[in-house]
């Protein structure tokens, strides 16, 4: 996940020494494919077309619990009949991916083309198992920015690309899920048991929009940018071997195959790949949908509820993770500039949910400048003890008090959701939780959901995407989810002496503390280690 770019970084200075290192081959002769053009020939298509209000306006759902999010793509991988576009930072290998990607192989076997665009950094130990996928016909898998040697290991792979390492540490952190040029998913969301609320441990709070519409073909445009960009490499490319007898490589077990309801563990994607004739499980998908499940219900029926509004797609071009020597392409916005543009433009009030919180002095003085225009900022971000990125919160603690002086309002994730709360953003159980979302809201009109931090890994390393969208309607439900979550999170301010306190209600008792709430003193200790080694610009 997020720490995994900061850890090849840090690992790699202590290890350059020994590497034996290896560079990038060129870029494969691969065919060019697009998205497909006759959109509404398809029965989504016709579907988007007719529920559309006003011709060129796009629609837009929200999906904020996990199990909604899950319902969604599997109900639209198994109405696809044409194409699937899949573009991902990360597919873990766990049961979520396992029981989604059946749904997508099962659309396959149909007849339905799938491109799968996977980011290489968390591709540790599944080559075979996505060579694997691409012995079926109707399914292309390549890996956007990928390691060139010691594949088998994350390790392995920094020792063989340390001389690349401006490179690698680049990486494709866009997320989409398009069937059919028609209906897309796109946020903040990977695909795993973290992201549809089923890991038993810790689950992450996160967000993402249906979209129908104009907005659609933009994303696959965008799709296509990438797919057929010299950076994207077939997996025959870069995996000499075939795939192994039991297509499963080692350490991931080789039992016979399960339900996805079972418990299947680390097998996921390359699972899927062992058995061309695995027949399509039962998944929570296929119960009749609770009220917060309605999408596949929708589809089933031909309508479609959704708020169609004036928007934009946000997107950095491919070129922003420049091959060396690669043409330049001509100058465009990158994303996370038009995103500082849009909070900048804020009048009233600019509500703020990020993960991971490390302002550039570009930002502190955009929200400087906000703040004496008397725009109210308010920020909910993880706490150190809901972060998934520890090394990353030592950014954010270096501008923290600073974000306080300026009366900015702070709010920091509890550890544990509330029941009252559980119907909106899921069943969270006894599972932690952890911010993953990234929304911003202007004036309570203007609302962008999208893949991008604020942090200066988003603004200058990653490539990033987020759908801008007009609407008060959408805005209003994104303030709520504000609203929601900051019940469920810790006060942040400067008492009378200037220090920092975090308080909360419990039960209507107010509690206050003096130093990051639930972390244990070893969590606390390591944040004082990191410091030094974690500068703002590596975040």
């Amino acid at each position: 996940m997020r720490t995994q770019a900061l850890r090849l970084f840090l690992l790699g200075w202590a290890l350059v020494a020994t590497a034996g290192c290896a560079n990038l081959p060129p870029p494969p002769d691969k065919p060019v494919s697009h998205a497909l053009p006759a959109h509404h020939t398809t029965p989504l298509g016709r579907l988007a077309q007719a529920q559309a209000p006003v011709a060129g306006m796009s629609g837009f759902r929200l999906l904020v619990s996990g199990e909604e999010a899950f319902a969604t793509l599997s109900a639209l991988a198994d109405r696809a009949e044409q194409t699937l576009d899949l573009q991902y930072y990360l597919i873990r290998s766990d049961a979520s991916a396992y029981a989604l990607m059946q749904r997508v192989r099962a659309a396959a076997d149909r007849g339905v083309r799938v491109r799968l665009l996977l980011d290489d950094l968390n591709t540790s130990g599944q080559d075979d198992g996505l060579l694997a996928l691409t012995r079926h016909p109707h399914i292309d898998v390549r890996l956007f920015n990928p390691f060139p040697s010691g594949r088998f290991s994350t390790v392995s792979r920094l020792l063989g690309s340390l001389t690349d390492f401006d490179r690698i540490n680049s990486r494709m952190h866009n997320k989409m899920f398009v069937a059919d040029n028609a209906l897309a998913v796109t946020g903040g969301r990977n695909v795993g048991d973290t992201y549809f609320l089923r890991n038993p441990d810790s689950n992450f709070l996160d967000v993402d929009l249906i979209v129908a519409g104009p907005n659609v073909r933009a994303l696959s445009r965008i799709f296509d940018r990438f797919w057929n960009h010299p950076l994207a490499y077939p997996v025959a490319a870069l995996v000499d071997s075939p795939p192994s007898e039991m297509g499963v490589p080692a350490g991931l077990g080789t039992s016979a195959p399960v339900a996805p309801t079972s418990g299947l563990g680390a097998k996921g994607v390359v699972q899927l790949a062992r058995d061309s004739a695995m027949p399509v499980g039962p998944s929570p998908s296929d119960r009749a949908p609770a009220p917060a499940h309605q999408f596949p219900h929708e589809l089933a029926q031909g309508q479609l509820r959704l708020i169609w509004a004036p928007s934009a797609v946000l997107a950095d071009r491919p070129s922003k993770l420049e091959l060396e020597g690669e043409p330049v392409v001509a100058p465009t916005p990158d994303a996370v500039a038009s995103v500082d543009r849009l909070m900048g433009s804020a009048r009233k009030e600019l509500v703020l949910i990020t993960p991971y919180l490390v302002p550039g002095p570009s930002q502190m003085a955009m929200f400087r400048a906000l703040r004496r225009q008397g725009v109210q900022v308010r920020i909910l971000t993880n706490s150190l003890a809901t972060t998934d990125a520890p090394a990353v919160h030592v950014g954010y603690v270096r501008h923290r008090e600073a974000l306080l002086r300026e009366g900015i309002e702070l709010y920091e994730l509890r550890t544990r959701i509330k029941e009252q709360r559980r119907s909106r953003l899921g069943a969270f159980g006894s599972s932690l939780a952890s911010l993953h979302a990234k929304v911003l809201v202007v004036d309570g009109r203007t609302s962008l959901v999208g893949s991008m931090n604020l942090d200066p890994r988003s603004a200058k390393l990653n490539s990033e995407m987020g759908l801008v969208v007009s609407s008060p309607m959408l805005a209003s439900q994104l303030l709520q989810l504000y609203q929601d979550v900051r019940s469920n999170s810790y006060e942040v301010s400067l008492d009378d002496r200037g220090r920092l306190r975090w308080r909360y209600q419990d039960g209507g008792r107010l509690t206050e503390l003096h130093s990051e709430p639930d972390a244990s003193l070893w969590l606390k200790l390591s944040l004082k280690l990191m410091a030094p080694f974690a500068p703002d610009e590596l975040l």
